[in-house]
């Protein structure tokens, strides 16, 4: 076998699928709150959210160089809008589709990068719990405001410091230890 074979051979098996989710599962069952928070013109609506991260899917979508893969990360949504003294109520399933690429680094260290998501890679699925809600639901376009917020959202959990660093995995203190 030719280094390079082996290598390719040895990247995938240090960035398989399986790998990536078991890395990712710990987001299972991860609450997602926020707000309240204004919106719409003038942010005179206010939004409270609630919500738990269901199951992540991993995808390997290349087997060559660059490795790449698509996590989906579904989510069950509960929110509420307060808009002049009413209160509406929802429930979304939401999922957002995250592109990552693993690379080798030096010195024998393999790095996934996420690229941020935009809305487009948001999708909801709005059901409003009353009649006056699903009136707001079809004359606000509110499924685009929840990818948007989502998207941006995610776009600022992925920066922060411990998700980095566990983007970036050093393989020689694992090969050390290992036994031959």
């Amino acid at each position: 076998m030719a280094y390079d074979e082996f290598a390719l051979a040895f990247f995938q098996r240090a960035s398989s699928r399986e790998r990536i989710l078991e890395a990712v599962s710990s987001l299972t069952g991860a609450p997602i709150e926020f707000g309240p928070i204004g919106a719409g013109p003038g942010r005179i609506a206010k939004v409270t959210a609630h919500g738990v991260v269901r199951d992540p899917v991993v995808e390997r979508v290349s087997d060559t160089e660059p490795l790449r893969f698509v996590l989906s990360i579904p989510v069950d949504l509960r929110f509420v809008v307060r808009l002049t003294g009413t209160v509406h109520r929802f429930r979304a399933d939401v999922r957002a589709d995250l592109r990552l690429t693993a690379h080798a680094a030096a010195p024998l260290r393999v790095v996934v990068e996420i690229d941020p998501p935009s809305r487009s890679d948001v999708t909801v699925a709005l059901r409003a719990e009353g009649v006056a809600s699903s009136v707001l639901q079809l004359v606000s376009g509110m499924e685009s405001e929840v990818q948007r917020f989502v998207a941006r959202y995610i776009r600022q959990e992925i920066q922060k410091p411990h998700i980095a660093a566990a983007r970036d995995v050093d393989l020689g203190p694992m090969i050390d230890a290992a036994e031959l």
